[in-house]
């Protein structure tokens, strides 16, 4: 966390907001455990104190079904500033397992949906926009992530976004959003690891989005220091054509997002 810190002080960032993954109920690489959740806390306020950059705490928790624990609990314990929900693993309707539908291994998205969806695309990817609603009726988050990450590894061999079915689930995605009063992350990670021709989300969802007057902000996703402010410029660029004119950003005084 400290290399992000010295990387921001050197590109001028005003605020750096660190948001690991929260803990999940099972062994895994990619979040942290419940035993070093305290430590994440304590450093990120020991790095407040060595630095002129504002330093926000925060966690990115995942919405499993039956398994993860409540977002507004999460933020409250901890003494978080904000929450980011998203769904990265999806549980089926019928049956174990989780398909994991993000990190950088095609093949596990694939495997994922032959063993878990019997290569029913429709059905599984209804399944991942049925989570996003149950998270978004249930769990209290300030911003939601890369809504439409589903179609990471999709790469249009088994849908695409055009489709009058998909179409649907996004549009009562982004009523959702609207109605709880969600922020929506772009996030340009998926350009620079070269993983998606867009950002989530795409262009057509941040009209949708603008339409009903959503906020956003923007946000790398940066698992390394170096990738801090990756395709920000361009992510501006992209709202900007789609009619925003300002982000949201956080009020340390008032304690919460303002847009």
């Amino acid at each position: 966390m400290e290399e992000h810190v010295r990387e921001a002080e050197k590109q001028g960032l005003l605020q750096l907001g660190f948001s690991s993954h929260a803990p999940v109920p099972f062994e895994n690489k990619f979040a942290i455990s419940e035993e070093d959740l305290p430590e994440y806390i304590r450093e990120i306020d020991r790095l407040k104190s060595q630095t002129d950059v504002c330093l926000l705490k925060a966690l990115e928790c995942d919405f499993i079904p039956g398994m993860t624990v409540d977002f507004a609990d999460r933020k409250s314990v901890n003494g978080l500033d904000y929450v980011i929900g998203g769904v990265h693993l999806v549980r089926p309707p019928h049956g174990d397992g989780l398909w994991f539908i993000d990190g950088p291994k095609q093949e596990i998205y694939d495997n994922g949906l032959r063993e878990l969806f019997d290569n029913n695309v429709k059905l599984a990817v209804t399944t991942f926009w049925e989570q996003t609603f149950e998270m978004l009726e249930t769990q209290k988050m300030d911003i939601i992530a890369h809504f439409d990450k589903i179609k990471m590894h999709n790469r249009n061999r088994f849908f695409t976004e055009d489709e009058s079915w998909y179409k649907i689930l996004v549009d009562k995605a982004i009523q959702l959003i609207k109605r709880h009063d969600v922020i929506v992350e772009v996030n340009t990670r998926g350009l620079y690891k070269k993983r998606s021709d867009s950002f989530y989300p795409s262009t057509e969802l941040l009209m949708k989005a603008r339409k009903a007057d959503i906020p956003v902000l923007i946000s790398s996703d940066a698992h390394q220091a170096e990738e801090l402010t990756l395709f920000m410029p361009e992510a501006a660029a992209e709202l900007q054509r789609c009619g925003y004119d300002h982000t949201a950003w956080f009020d340390v005084e008032e304690g919460r997002f303002v847009y």
